[in-house]
């Protein structure tokens, strides 16, 4: 006899047929941005452009994998600035004091240190159920502090930094940068997990209905435990990533750089309510955000005016998933009737 499917199982995420639709509109909207944008500058679509903009956006890239499974969860992470400061001055210091020391495990270090931070969120999350907005807020400014304390309010700069630790942001495997290939080794991992493995299901399940989920069987307070702890490794890879590719370790490292990744997810189609997003539209978002970093700077837009059209395209990206959610719904309940 058939065994009946399980919840996590038989779920799926929300709005599948609007959201390929959306992700149409937003890869649209992309090609019209990049045909405007080469008209106003020659340069923009040439290799070593289009190069350097997938360089500069593969540590977005990665906060942004970590970052969509926390939203899926209906969660926020407010810290990951913080925590790839702290990672990324860690293991800068590191080098400076052991210069022979492998570039590898200077890797494993700073992923070691986002993964305490990211499991100390979750535990006040999961297990004391503090609103995440709060808890992420509240260790935000702790692991900031805790970076000026460990340097003593100091700089590591280029020269105390060797040369094999830069080389895993500088480097290039096959000719295509360091950055690029971790990046989309992330996300082939990423999408095989949320998509194919029993785990990656239940988050989706358990930011679609978390009542839901219990009653299903599913170990929501440790699913969402896992999330942040994922995204808190990820948030000290990307740390270590930012410090050998800029050559330096600052206290502020980062600062208020979770907004952006936060506004490259919702860019991508995730829903900021949880249950509701794909890895296809994440990829679409970061490059969205990508091409806006690059190209307007190279039309020469104001920096003022930079940050006032991200904050527009950003607005619209959120009203769309709105109105697309609402049709889905409606779309629904027309379907029961029927």
């Amino acid at each position: 006899m058939r065994r009946a499917a399980t919840f996590s199982e038989s779920f799926r995420p929300a709005t599948a047929g609007a959201g390929a639709f959306r992700e149409l509109g937003l890869l649209a909207f992309i090609v019209i941005l990049c045909a405007i944008f080469q008209l106003r500058n020659h340069n923009f679509l040439t290799f070593s452009n289009i190069r350097d903009l997938l360089a500069n956006t593969a540590i977005l890239s990665i906060l942004s994998v970590g970052m969509m499974m926390v939203l899926l969860t209906a969660g926020i992470d407010l810290s990951i600035g913080a925590t790839v400061a702290l990672s990324g001055m860690v293991s800068a210091l590191t080098v400076f004091a052991h210069p022979s020391i492998s570039p590898l495990l200077s890797l494993l270090e700073g992923m070691a240190v986002g993964a305490v931070c990211g499991a100390l969120i979750g535990v006040l999350i999961a297990r004391f159920n503090v609103l995440p907005i709060i808890a992420t807020l509240g260790f935000m400014n702790i692991i900031r502090g805790v970076t000026y304390l460990v340097s003593k309010g100091a700089w590591v700069s280029s020269y105390q930094m060797s040369d094999g630790f830069k080389k895993l942001a500088t480097g290039t495997i096959l000719g295509v940068s360091n950055l690029i290939v971790i990046a989309v080794v992330i996300y082939l991992a990423f999408f095989y997990f949320i998509n194919h493995m029993k785990t990656g299901r239940q988050i989706y399940a358990v930011g679609s209905n978390p009542a839901a989920a219990d009653i299903s069987g599913i170990p929501r307070r440790r699913i969402i435990f896992l999330v942040y702890v994922i995204m808190g490794v990820l948030a000290g890879l990307g740390g270590v990533l930012w410090v050998a590719k800029f050559a330096s370790a600052q206290g502020d490292t980062a600062v208020g750089y979770e907004l952006s990744v936060i506004a490259a997810v919702v860019l991508g189609g995730v829903s900021i309510s949880g249950g509701s997003g794909k890895v296809s539209g994440l990829i679409l978002g970061t490059i969205l955000l990508g091409i806006l970093n690059n190209a307007l700077p190279l039309i020469n837009v104001s920096p003022f005016w930079q940050q006032a059209i991200q904050g527009v395209v950003i607005l619209a990206a959120v009203l769309t998933n709105v109105l697309v959610k609402r049709n889905n719904q409606r779309f629904a309940l027309r379907k029961r009737a029927i």
